[in-house]
């Protein structure tokens, strides 16, 4: 560095070079291995590799990530204009890659695929659902929150309301309260009379209760794999499992499907299905299961069910750590297995994985073992992902975490 530094210094071990220098924004805090000027948790710090700067971030002694680094430009200052710039730049990829009506209803900062750690934004409507996980995210939020409503006002979109899911248990690892509610600020409008926000997506409608729903309220990264399952449907009798408040098994029915049974084990998840599918005028082409979905596909294969001939498993991770990785995968070929006896050749079956840990090449290994032990050939119609407002980034393999196939039974 060619300039005094105001932040204090943390010095890393070899180890978390190669890491920062391939391009991953975390330093735990095993890798620290000396400090200059006092870090304190949730400011700025310079992290050093011997005498070479590696960039600045937010320290944190009591998360186990002490370092998320924020930017690895010396010249960088942290002041309101650069939070502004992070926001702007977050917002506009949004405005590109979710055009039209889609960006109506999108994540806006998806954390540190975004360059802000800890930090998620959703857009439903008029509503923006935020949660935040780490503590310098939580020390600027007011910056960021005002950054929001100025690039949006600036693009025309109207912001009512600002709510904080922060009702996390990460949070507690970072040393931060759990509480949800509206955010207030006086050059916010009062608060919203409801946390209920009607959106559209693919041309379903349905309901998203910002303050009680899952995650921020919906969960948006499947938006173009639900629109891929859509497109098949026409025609197809349709079981879908793990459906939450409906999602995949209203744009099978609003793409034309027979007639679709949506399965899960949350009685108020399938409340929230019913109502939706009679929002959407759908209620005449679908049926709903509160049921355990391992103990209804077991039900359905003691009684060689051949009801379905398009079958989608969208389960909630089955792992959140690598401790408990075969575990999970035990479990995704249990119900890949049983989808696959009940297809008949020819079926389709849509099936997903949402964790980090459970890895595409893992993934992928699970459901050829599924189809050799069910004897049946997999015919890949495709391969996907999160949606592109959950961006990806390579140098950052926690980002990449959807794996989403379908194929037909062959």
């Amino acid at each position: 560095m060619k300039q005094e530094r105001p932040y204090p210094k943390v010095m890393i071990s070899p180890k978390a070079e190669r890491s920062v220098k391939s391009g991953h924004p975390w330093i735990y805090g095993e890798e620290i291995r000396g400090a200059e000027g006092e870090p304190r948790d949730g400011e700025l710090v310079d992290v050093l590799a011997g005498n070479a700067y590696m960039g600045t971030g937010f320290y944190n002694s009591v998360s186990k990530i002490a370092v998320r680094l924020v930017s690895r430009n010396a010249n960088d200052v942290f002041d309101d204009r650069f939070w502004r710039r992070r926001v702007e730049y977050a917002v506009r990829y949004r405005k590109t890659v979710m055009p039209g009506a889609d960006f109506a209803c999108c994540r806006l900062i998806h954390g540190e695929a975004d360059q802000m750690p800890g930090l998620t934004v959703d857009r439903y409507g008029s509503l923006l659902a935020v949660q935040i996980a780490s503590f310098g995210m939580e020390r600027v939020k007011e910056t960021v929150y005002r950054a929001l409503w100025d690039v949006l006002a600036e693009m025309g979109e109207t912001v009512t309301g600002i709510y904080e899911r922060n009702d996390i248990a990460l949070r507690g690892k970072e040393g931060l309260p759990a509480y949800k509610g509206w955010y207030r600020a006086d050059w916010l409008p009062p608060e919203p009379a409801s946390p209920v926000a009607e959106i559209v997506e693919n041309g379903v409608r349905y309901l998203v209760d910002v303050e009680n729903g899952q995650k921020t309220g919906f969960f948006l990264d499947q938006k173009y794999n639900r629109a891929a399952v859509a497109r098949i449907a026409a025609g197809k009798r349709v079981l879908d499992c793990f459906t939450h408040t409906g999602s995949f098994g209203l744009n099978a029915a609003l793409g034309g499907a027979a007639r679709v049974t949506c399965v899960d084990v949350s009685e108020a998840a399938i409340e929230m299905a019913k109502a939706n599918a009679v929002r959407n005028g759908l209620d005449g082409k679908m049926d709903f299961v509160c049921e355990d979905v391992f103990d209804f596909l077991t039900r359905l294969a003691e009684r060689k069910c051949q009801d379905y001939d398009f079958i989608i498993l969208d389960p909630p991770a089955f792992t959140k750590s690598r401790r408990t990785v075969q575990a999970a995968a035990r479990g995704y070929k249990e119900i890949n297995l049983k989808a696959m006896k009940l297809l008949p050749r020819g079926g389709y079956l849509a099936t997903c994985s949402c964790s980090h840990f459970m890895t595409d090449e893992l993934f992928r290994h699970v459901l050829a073992d599924a189809a050799r032990d069910a004897a049946v050939s997999l015919r890949q119609i495709e391969a996907r992902q999160q949606a592109p407002d959950h961006p990806i980034l390579w140098n950052v393999p926690e980002t990449d975490y959807l794996k989403f196939y379908i194929f037909q039974v062959v």
